[in-house]
Parts: structure tokens; C-alpha cells; sequence
């Protein structure tokens, strides 16, 4: 019953919005190089699909190669970090630093020193989002439980094996959640990315088809892409989710996202 609700809400929410944006669109007319209906949105989804493929394929790739990348160097720079509060202190503030660098800014530099627009895609997309799996992890490896952490130092347990039976155990719910919000992050970044190569051909993503539509003043393909990316956005958050629930569903409640 309460998942049934949790899914029917949102999906109530979604058709009552539409109806208001319809009705709105209809009311006004409002032509719609301005700003299409729902209903036309929804038509150019269909017919200009074909069109659309490769691009959101192309984007999707992207995306998950990045988040791949996030979530597996994440793991392993977090390890690396609180492995030594030295190394910790040393080499944490530079990552904070790439994070809040915008993208945007740099985009074109690593553009430039790449050469390859794909692989300078996948690093900006990476960037944008292997930061919070470093962040979510680092808090759940430092986040263990002091006095096992002392039972295992007194029978003798060596740093790893704290490391790998205790502290990753403890960070687990912590990496799961840096999870969710890097795979929303990668689909930004790689769409970001995408605005400021604004390169077209058959490596192109949604990001140059936008560009494309909006110069032309197909204005519904334009939220046609959108929707497409906004769609992707939510399956990714939804699978992630999914599996996160699936991996804790035995966890202690207490860690339960």
C-alpha cells in the first residue's frame, strides 16, 4: 500500500502540472516557438525520436562511463586518504578545490589539452562527479565505531584488516548514498560538457542537439531533449536507489537511507 502511494503521488503531481501547463498554453496561446504544450512536447518526443537516438545514447555513454569512473577511483581515493591522516590532510583540500571549480570554466581548457571530445567529455563529467563519493565514503570510513575499532587493535587486527572488515562494513550505507547523488551529477556533467564542446557529427549529445533545435527555433524539440534528459535523470536515480534498498535491505535500521 505505501509503495503503491509513493509511486501514485508523484505521478498525480507530474498530470496535474501538465494539465495547468496544457490548460495555460491554450488559454494564452502561446505560440510555440515560445513555449509548446505538453501534448506537442509529447508528439515531438515520437516523431523526432529517430533523431534523438544517437544523441541520448551518446550522452548516456558518458554518463556512465563517468559515473563508473566516480564511483570506482572515489572508493579508492577514499581508502587512500584515510589511510593516513597525513595524506588525508594533505591531498583533501585539492579535491575540494576541483569540485568547486565550475565546470564550465575549465571545460574548455581540458577540451583543448585532450583533443579527443569524447575523453574530454568523460573527464568533465567526472569531475563533476566523483566528489561526493570521495566526500559520503570518507564520512562513512571515519564514521566506525570507536570501541570496535578498539577491539580489533586489541586482538591484533593490522590497519587493513580494520579497513576491509570493520570501517568499509560502517561505510557502506555512506558510499551507497555518494552513489545516488553522482550518477544525477555525471548526467549534468556530461550535458554540461556537451554545451561547451557544442560539437555535432555522430559524437554528439542531447547537449548539441539542444544547441541545434534552439538556433533553428524548433523550440519542442528543444523540451523534447530536456524531457529525454530529465527521463534518463530519474532511471538513473531509480536504479540506483533500487540497488542501494537491495544491498541494506538486511543492514541495521538505523543505516537504512
Amino acid at each position: 500500500m505505501r509503495l503503491g502511494f509513493d509511486i501514485a503521488a508523484p505521478i498525480a503531481v507530474g498530470i496535474l502540472f501538465a494539465g495547468l501547463w496544457q490548460a495555460a498554453v491554450q488559454w494564452y496561446e502561446l505560440p510555440p516557438y515560445l513555449l509548446p504544450s505538453p501534448l506537442l512536447i509529447a508528439e515531438t518526443l515520437v516523431t523526432d525520436f529517430p533523431t534523438l537516438l544517437p544523441s541520448w545514447l551518446f550522452t548516456l555513454k558518458i554518463t556512465v562511463l563517468a559515473f563508473l569512473a566516480a564511483a570506482i577511483g572515489g572508493l579508492g581515493l577514499s581508502l587512500l586518504l584515510t589511510s593516513s591522516r597525513s595524506l588525508e590532510r594533505s591531498l583533501f583540500p585539492y579535491a575540494v578545490i576541483l569540485q568547486v571549480t565550475p565546470i564550465v570554466a575549465i571545460a574548455p581548457l581540458i577540451i583543448i589539452w585532450a583533443k579527443d571530445t569524447t575523453l574530454a567529455l568523460l573527464i568533465c563529467a567526472w569531475i563533476v562527479a566523483f566528489f561526493p563519493v570521495v566526500s559520503n565514503t570518507m564520512t562513512g570510513l571515519n564514521s566506525a565505531d570507536p570501541n570496535l575499532r578498539d577491539l580489533f587493535a586489541l586482538y591484533g587486527a593490522s590497519k587493513w584488516q580494520t579497513m576491509l572488515w570493520l570501517r568499509l562494513p560502517s561505510a557502506l550505507p555512506y558510499y551507497l548514498a555518494g552513489l545516488r547523488i553522482s550518477g544525477g551529477l555525471a548526467l549534468i556533467g556530461a550535458v554540461v560538457a556537451g554545451f561547451v564542446a557544442g560539437t555535432g557529427g555522430t559524437e554528439s549529445g542531447l547537449a548539441y542537439r539542444i544547441l541545434e533545435s534552439a538556433y533553428r527555433l524548433r523550440i519542442p524539440r528543444v523540451f523534447a531533449a530536456l524531457a529525454l534528459i530529465s527521463i534518463t535523470g530519474l532511471a538513473i536515480f531509480a536504479a540506483l536507489s533500487f540497488i542501494s534498498n537491495r544491498l541494506l535491505r538486511h543492514w541495521r535500521e538505523s543505516s537504512k537511507p
